[in-house]
Parts: C-alpha cells; structure tokens; sequence
C-alpha cells in the first residue's frame, strides 16, 4: 500500500502542512492549478506584540496564471521579512538555533519563482523534523482534465493506493472517480492540535510552522500528530 497526498505548495506553511507530509509515502506539490490571490501560496500568519501579521511576498495582480508561472521580480521582499521574523521571535526559546538553516535562505538565495521558492522552504522544514516523505512536483507526472480525475491520475501514477486529503476537499472531490481506479480517499483530520509555550498572549494555532520551532525546537514534534 502506498500513501499519496497532493497538495498546493504554500509559504512557510502552518504545522498540519507538515503532518499531512508526514502521514504519507510521497507528497505532490499541485503547482499546476492557477494562482490564487489573498491565500496561502506567497503568504503567511506570525505572531507579534501587537497581534497576527500577515507576510506577504510581492507577485502581482495577475490571477491568470499558474502557480508555477508565479515568477519573483526581486528579492528585497526577502530581507524585509527576516527583519520581521528575527524582531518577534528573537526572544523565542531556540531563535538562534533554528535562525542558524532559516536566516541563510530568506539572505543568501536568489529566488526567480514562488513554486521554487516555497519548495526549497518546505524541504528545509522537512529536513529539520526529520520528515522523510518523498516530495515531487505535479509537472513530473501527466496532467489530464477534470478535477477530481486529475488527482486520481496523478495518485495511480504515483502508484499510490490510498489518497489522503485535506476535508476542504469534500465539496469538490468525486469519491467515485478514485473508487473506479481502486484509491482509497481517507480525510485527514486537523483538529485536537495541542498548545505549546507561544509568545505574545492568547495561543493561535493558525500561523507558520515557524513559530512552532522557534518556541519549541527539536520538541516540536510533540506538538504534533505524524512527525515523530
């Protein structure tokens, strides 16, 4: 039996990102789909003293585009944001710790495209929870038309057995397209997260990965559910 998830790639995404990775055999960046505005794919919730902030890397209006086709024109977004990571989380308990692989990739790299981008965070993340999922892009497979027989064709040449995917899903997914090719679906479950120390008041499950491992390093996965 083999696990499949397939999902958009988004930046620096929240910690149920990371477990759906975890509870599968391989993980499918679906950066083929078009380009989404005001969601998750170049942006992102932290924690400050003043509340949540939003960090947004600058791509355009222009919806009429694939994921994929989302080019950077600059990286002077890339400082800005370290600035804002490093002043509210410079107190967290392993800022120096996970600042040591993170700091590297937002002043040190030259990104050209969000779907590159977003991939090469994601496999750091990864790196650092030592999640071992084989992660691949939807382009290294063929894209065929319909929605739900999209994904299902890309599962079956995935080899996959069993897709797991995110609840969202069930208003659109036809659950008889993958029965006819023998996948099962399982709906991942994101609730019953436990809190870990967070700074700056009430506890918000609902931001970046990163305020996890800044407050809780190498114990980070016991606030979560696949990561071991």
């Amino acid at each position: 039996m083999k696990t499949v998830a397939i999902l958009q790639s988004n930046y620096i995404p929240w910690k149920g990102y990371f477990d759906l990775i975890a509870a599968v055999d391989e993980f499918i960046l679906y950066d083929d789909m078009q380009f989404t505005k005001n969601d998750w794919r170049n942006r992102n919730k932290v924690k400050t003293p003043k509340g949540i902030e939003w960090v947004s890397i600058p791509v355009g209006q222009n919806i009429s585009r694939r994921i994929r086709d989302v080019k950077l024109d600059n990286n002077r977004w890339q400082e800005k944001h370290w600035k804002t990571i490093e002043s509210n989380y410079r107190r967290a308990q392993h800022f120096e710790e996970i600042s040591q692989w993170l700091k590297p990739l937002y002043l040190n790299s030259n990104f050209i495209d969000l779907s590159t981008m977003n991939r090469q965070f994601i496999e750091a993340i990864c790196r650092y929870l030592n999640i071992k999922t084989i992660i691949r892009n939807s382009w290294d497979y063929t894209i065929t038309d319909g929605k739900s027989e999209r994904v299902a064709n890309l599962c079956a040449q995935a080899g996959g057995t069993e897709y797991i995917s995110g609840p969202s899903a069930k208003d659109y997914l036809d659950e008889n397209v993958f029965i006819k090719k023998n996948i099962k679906i399982t709906w991942f479950d994101y609730s019953g997260y436990p809190t870990y120390p967070q700074l700056w008041g009430d506890f918000i499950h609902e931001v970046s990965i990163i305020d996890l491992l800044f407050n809780c390093g190498k114990e980070s996965n016991r606030f979560m559910k696949y990561v071991k």
